[in-house]
């Protein structure tokens, strides 16, 4: 697939909604708020940013901009039904006025860490909710000596997503519908050794994934991707034909960007803590349940790693304004070789807010 650079940004606002198309009785129809934060995806142009390299934090005040009339409102006098697929189509058509069409890819919208919702241009929501269960687990099948071979534990967090083309409606699937399904498996996985579930004698992260697939597809048709963090830096997708694993790594780092005007405080030597997630889509290993070791991802990219952590990003080789989006395409240069399956790298240099480089499918984004 041909390479595309997507620049993020997030923002938060607070407010108070009721939705009052939900069931009567749902304690969402009385007025309550929440520390909402939203967040778009978009493909600019070139040129578009005051300057070549200031694209991700133009983003960031366009979006500061567009989310103003939510911020200490209450909602329902804006929009008679607040949802957040709502919100996010109201703020799409916001920035839709502030961003060269047609490069907005998605605005999403979180009401709370755990659930949102996200809408692009042909009106088709993404809505997602997370949930987390604390178990102990060991992989059987994996060299002697892997520290994985032991038994061992993890508070796992699992992401359950739903695609739905939207067609006009307020809303699609209730959160709560969610949590719904969700709940007999809760208490299947809480406190439990997930060797000791039929079907997870092997229970890596890709198969975990595929477990609850097979567990939840039935009933909710409308389900498009089970994410599964094994660790908070670590973890899976699947959407019952394919499998993406990343793995997060955080480095912190100096720079100026030259091409900033004169004045800019981007000119200056400033810094920032960098997200960086590395994504790579691999055929499943049949026998040890996995598609690339997380520790070999990591072991791999330590060269790398090591040019950036605590040093100046400007002063490395074809780096020289780096931007979040020349940092990835930095990275791709450098990564494909000792990662071959690799095919997304984001970098965020303040939370949610950066560049998305991808040669192969897009996936779902990581909430935060």
């Amino acid at each position: 697939m041909p390479e595309r650079l997507f620049f993020t940004a997030s923002a938060a606002f607070e407010a108070a909604r009721r939705i009052p198309t939900l069931a009567e009785g749902h304690r969402a129809r009385r007025l309550h708020g929440h520390g909402f934060t939203a967040r778009v995806r978009a493909e600019l142009p070139q040129g578009w940013a005051p300057f070549d390299g200031g694209e991700t934090d133009a983003l960031q005040g366009a979006l500061a901009a567009a989310i103003e009339p939510f911020d200490y409102a209450d909602l329902n006098e804006l929009l008679s039904v607040p949802s957040d697929e709502n919100l996010a189509r109201w703020l799409r058509g916001r920035l839709a006025r502030l961003l060269p069409e047609p490069c907005i890819g998605a605005v999403g919208i979180a009401a709370t860490a755990d659930r949102g919702a996200d809408i692009d241009a042909a009106d088709h929501a993404h809505s997602w909710h997370r949930f987390r269960f604390e178990a102990a687990h060991r992989l059987p099948h994996v060299p002697e000596g892997h520290q994985c071979g032991r038994m061992h534990g993890h508070g796992f967090e699992v992401i359950v997503h739903v695609d739905q083309s939207l067609a006009g409606a307020d809303m699609g699937i209730d959160f709560d519908r969610m949590a719904v399904h969700w709940a007999p498996l809760q208490r299947e996985l809480h406190h439990a050794c997930l060797n000791d579930i039929p079907g997870l004698e092997n229970p890596t992260s890709e198969l975990l994934c595929r477990w609850l697939w097979q567990k939840l597809k039935p009933d909710l048709p409308a389900l498009s991707w089970i994410t599964v963090y094994e660790t908070a830096t670590a973890g899976c997708h699947f959407d019952g034909a394919d499998y993406r694993i990343w793995k997060e790594l955080r480095f912190e780092s100096a720079l100026r960007l030259r091409s900033a005007p004169q004045g800019d405080g981007r000119r200056r030597l400033h810094g920032h803590s960098y997200l960086l997630r590395l994504h790579l889509t691999a055929p499943l290993d049949t026998v040890l349940g996995w598609t690339v070791d997380y520790g070999d991802v990591k072991a791999l990219f330590a060269p790398i790693y090591a040019e950036l952590d605590h040093h100046r990003l400007d002063r490395l080789q074809s780096l020289e304004d780096p931007d979040p989006g020349r940092i990835a395409r930095w990275i791709r240069e450098r990564a494909t070789g000792q990662l071959p399956a690799l095919d997304r790298i984001d970098v965020q240099q303040t939370p949610g807010c950066g560049a998305v480089l991808h040669w192969g499918a897009l996936g779902p984004a990581l909430p935060g």
